[in-house]
């Protein structure tokens, strides 16, 4: 009965306490709130961080402007007598050698308001190429969306074709187009077609900073692209007296260039008819817009982990 009493108790069933697994490297960011340097952020992040940086985007553009002329006597006053000068060489060459201007109501406003608002798109598509590889000092010195880089050439440009937009005003008043509600239209038109820009600079800031040769082509495209868009001549008369198939002339004049020079043009001179648009160009300037504009974005914001490195 003693050896009995005098049993130790038998053993508990409950296991002890394991301690807790370790974190892996990433659980342990996490639970302090640590991210990775560079990451990508998601869409709907990267578009607020581009808007928390509004006011650098308009800083440096206007920075950039500024300096654009800076080493020249004239100064600013390039920016104004650079477009005007391609007018004059294009009138030579087009209007008097050429005779494109045969059919062409007031085209000297005609040709002077495409030279302008195709400088616009081409030399947004030409800065923006550079934008990433043209700065990579900044690119890897600061830590800020690069998406800031090709938008902010893009308003560079804006502001240089604001700055000449009075002097076109000016231009087509003197050669006798009077003005007319329609000049209202101008202000969609030119937001449209800042919204492609814009998607084109970023498409190509991205292509220019994995492929730099991309930078050197790039003048010959736009050549190409100018004279398939009506800059100096009427592509709607050319196209009537095409011996092209219909069908040619139906994808011509998709050409979003084209679109968005004659909207400008049906805007501020009263000679430019209607019936000299395409179909449906309303619609067909804010596809292009938003195509271009949501695809240059996305495909841009794929390669945010990419810029300045290697």
């Amino acid at each position: 009965m003693s050896q009995v009493l005098d049993a130790p108790p038998p053993a508990s069933r409950t296991a002890p306490p394991q301690p807790p697994a370790p974190l892996t490297p990433a659980e342990l960011a996490a639970h302090h709130g640590l991210t990775v340097s560079g990451a990508r952020p998601s869409p709907g992040q990267y578009v607020r961080q581009l808007w928390g940086r509004r006011h650098f985007i308009t800083a440096f553009a206007t920075a950039k402007l500024t300096s654009q002329y800076s080493e020249a006597k004239l100064g600013q006053v390039w920016q104004l007598m650079t477009p005007l000068l391609n007018a004059v060489v294009y009138y030579f060459i087009f209007g008097i050698l050429m005779g494109v201007n045969r059919g062409i109501p007031d085209y000297i406003s005609f040709l002077v308001t495409g030279v302008f608002v195709w400088s616009f798109t081409s030399q947004t598509v030409t800065s923006g190429t550079r934008a990433i590889s043209g700065s990579l000092g900044l690119v890897r010195a600061l830590h800020f969306p690069r998406a800031s880089l090709p938008i902010a050439y893009c308003i560079q440009q804006l502001q240089q074709l604001a700055f000449s937009m009075g002097a076109l005003a000016i231009i087509v008043v003197c050669f006798g187009v009077p003005i007319t509600g329609a000049w209202l239209l101008a202000v969609p038109a030119l937001f449209l077609q800042t919204v492609f820009n814009t998607g084109l600079a970023l498409l190509f800031a991205r292509l220019g900073s994995k492929v730099p040769d991309t930078a050197q082509l790039m003048p010959f495209i736009l050549r190409v692209w100018m004279y398939m868009s009506g800059v100096m001549y009427s592509l709607s008369g050319q196209l009537k007296h095409s011996s092209m198939p219909h069908w040619v002339g139906e994808v011509m004049q998709l050409n979003p260039a084209s679109i968005y020079l004659d909207l400008m043009r049906f805007a501020l001179i009263d000679s430019f008819k209607a019936s000299q648009l395409p179909p449906h160009v309303w619609v067909l300037a804010a596809g292009w817009a938003l195509a271009a504009g949501i695809g240059g974005f996305i495909y841009f914001w794929r390669g945010e982990e990419e810029y300045g490195r290697g």
